[in-house]
């Protein structure tokens, strides 16, 4: 039987539990963890929070996070604009990115397809790549997309609108566990995956 919570705790607690890997035992350590902080640092992680939500919007080249209208990496004319890796969404960028190899540019879909979840080529930004690539002087186009169906799915149907543009198409090798996430891999994987990237 779950102890009865008062009705402040509880609602924290079922908050906190949305949270991607946090169950019932992780919601109540971290309540009790805040719950034993002084009011300044509650305080901050709160302005924090809003300063996130209200500042924080889509890069309009990329689809990343960004403050302004492009996020730091498209921001930064050392990066190779000629390559883009295509990602599942942001986080998979902080993970590329740590493996500390890859010095082209992003594009961000924000999902696969999943027609048992109802998402189709149209909710993801597909469009806004294929035009990405007709405007910008675009060479190579890798597919970062987790080793899932869905996810082998989406490279399929990005690559049949994209070979007929003269584009070479590439994907991580597989170094990565068919049906993992890429968000799980190690740095040496991410690096490795992206040198035997193979054509499709």
């Amino acid at each position: 039987m779950r102890m009865d919570y008062p009705p402040s705790l509880k609602a924290l607690l079922q908050e906190l539990e949305r949270l991607p890997g946090i169950g019932p035992k992780s919601a109540l350590r971290i309540a009790m963890f805040l719950l034993n902080q002084p009011k300044e640092t509650i305080d901050r992680l709160i302005q924090a929070l809003q300063k996130v939500r209200e500042q924080l919007k889509l890069c309009r080249r990329c689809f990343n996070y960004a403050e302004g209208e492009l996020c730091v990496i498209c921001q930064d004319e050392s990066r190779d604009g000629s390559i883009i890796c295509v990602v599942e969404d942001p986080m998979d960028i902080a993970v590329i990115e740590n493996a500390g190899t890859f010095q082209g540019r992003y594009h961000v879909l924000h999902g696969v397809i999943s027609p048992i979840e109802g998402i189709g080529p149209e909710d993801l930004r597909i469009g806004e790549l294929i035009e990405r690539v007709q405007t910008e002087p675009v060479r190579e186009v890798i597919l970062a997309l987790s080793p899932t169906t869905e996810g082998e799915a989406t490279s399929t149907y990005i690559a049949r609108l994209l070979k007929p543009l003269g584009l070479k198409v590439t994907q991580l090798a597989m170094g990565l566990p068919v049906g993992g996430s890429l968000d799980y891999a190690d740095h040496l994987t991410i690096m490795r995956a992206l040198e035997g990237r193979r054509e499709l």
